[in-house]
This record gives C-alpha cells, sequence and structure tokens, in this order.
C-alpha cells in the first residue's frame, strides 16, 4: 500500500546526507532500514537547527509512527538531498514529510515519507501540549505557521 503524501505540506528544512558504502546491502543498493534513517537524520538536523533538541529531564519529540514508499534503488556512492515538510500541527503533535533525491538527480524522487511527532514530558512519559516556543520555531520555519484542527 502506497501512502501519499499531502499536497497542503510546507518545505521546512533541507539536508545532505552522504551514501556510505556500509549502507548497501547484498543486492548493492541501500538497505530499506537506511531510508528511515537517512529521514531520521533530517528530522533531527532540523529540531537541533531550531533549537529544539530531545531533553530526557524534560520536554521534545517522540516519533509514533513512520512510513516509506520506496520508489527507485539508492545505491553507493552519492549524496541524498533530503527535503522535510511539515504537515497539520495540532495541541500535542505534528506531522512531517520527507523526500529523498540524488544531488545528481534532483528532480526524481527515490523515496518519499512521514511520520508524526508527539511532543513529550519524558520525566512524566506523557504527551503535553507544544510550548509557545516550540510552536513558534516548528511552524514558522520556513514560512508562516501552518495550524490545523
Amino acid at each position: 500500500m502506497k501512502l501519499e503524501l499531502p499536497e497542503d505540506k510546507k518545505l521546512v528544512h533541507s539536508v545532505v546526507v552522504p551514501i556510505r558504502w556500509g549502507d548497501m546491502d547484498a543486492m548493492g543498493h541501500v538497505n530499506n532500514t537506511l531510508y528511515f534513517r537517512y529521514m531520521e537524520i533530517a528530522r533531527l538536523d532540523w529540531f537541533f537547527g531550531m533549537g529544539l533538541p530531545a531533553d530526557p529531564k524534560g520536554e521534545g519529540p517522540v516519533i509514533v509512527n513512520a512510513f516509506c514508499n520506496f520508489t527507485r534503488q539508492l545505491e553507493f556512492p552519492g549524496d541524498v538531498l533530503v527535503r522535510t515538510y511539515l504537515g497539520t500541527m495540532v495541541r500535542t503533535s505534528f506531522d512531517t514529510y520527507h523526500e529523498l533525491l540524488r544531488t545528481d538527480d534532483p528532480n526524481t524522487v527515490y523515496a518519499n515519507g512521514g511520520a508524526t511527532v508527539v511532543w513529550v514530558d519524558f520525566p512524566q512519559q506523557k504527551s503535553v501540549p507544544l510550548s509557545d516556543h516550540a510552536r513558534a520555531q516548528i511552524g514558522c520555519a520556513g514560512g508562516p505557521p501552518l495550524l490545523g484542527r
């Protein structure tokens, strides 16, 4: 089953991730699990760039689901351009989406996917509303906030 990315998403971040020789599997292409790793690298780079790293003694993001649509094989050598998009933001969570392209083939999407991020109070181990600061950083990255429901 292919999950479609929504039309009303907003580009908020891009990062280039090198494909390592060790990322390939016995079939000579990047192992499927690494596509999720590339999306994770992009998400973390975005969070750290906004000054919103996870704080084990405070609050931060937790992924509650993730998906990936594999369209074309990535192979070594090369670099992956990961574009991160913001979807709907609600009180305690927001949706993120990603497109994976090669820097030497930037018009071809090799994979896309997404994840729902829930804001969590780690000591209490429960979801909490996004702080005004977090909401402003996340919603304003790359343009005006996209607020939902």
